[in-house]
């Protein structure tokens, strides 16, 4: 599963995605901003997809606030969450190829959709690559939350 969810400044890039995600064939679960809101709060929204990710050991999130950052430090509150942001082609594939990461951070005052859209893709399309060095230090970063 993959959900989806942003306060007011991803709420923009959020409705694109997921035109974008839909045509591409993947099914997501929209966990808000409903509307746009611009006294909405990012926690609620980082905390909200957070736990649903945690939940299902399959699942990945998007998150998207105005840089990426702020739902970035949020998610990663949560035990169990490899949040980070990314910002460009790199950065995607390294998410996933070297971090495993079950959450991406965008930011929709930063990022324009289409570098958004070829970043999202990558992620989704690139496999965690199982590297002894990348697992021993995600282990490390695991045994840091308890």
């Amino acid at each position: 599963m993959l959900y989806i969810a942003a306060d007011h400044g991803g709420y923009p890039l959020k409705e694109e995605l997921k035109e974008f995600l839909a045509k591409e064939g993947y099914e997501t679960v929209d966990l808000g901003a409903d509307e746009l809101d611009l006294a909405d709060d990012y926690p609620d929204y980082a905390l909200k997809l957070a736990e649903q990710v945690v939940q299902d050991e399959n699942a990945g999130g998007i998150l998207i606030c105005g840089t990426g950052q702020g739902m970035c430090m949020a998610a990663n509150k949560v035990a169990g969450i490899r949040a980070v942001v990314v910002y460009n082609e790199f950065t995607a594939q390294d998410a996933a190829d070297h971090l495993n990461a079950n959450v991406i951070c965008l930011g929709g005052r930063v990022t324009d959709a289409e570098t958004a859209k070829k970043a999202v893709k990558i992620w989704l399309d690139t496999e965690f690559s199982e590297d002894e060095r990348h697992i021993r230090r995600l282990r490390k970063a695991e045994e840091m939350e308890e």
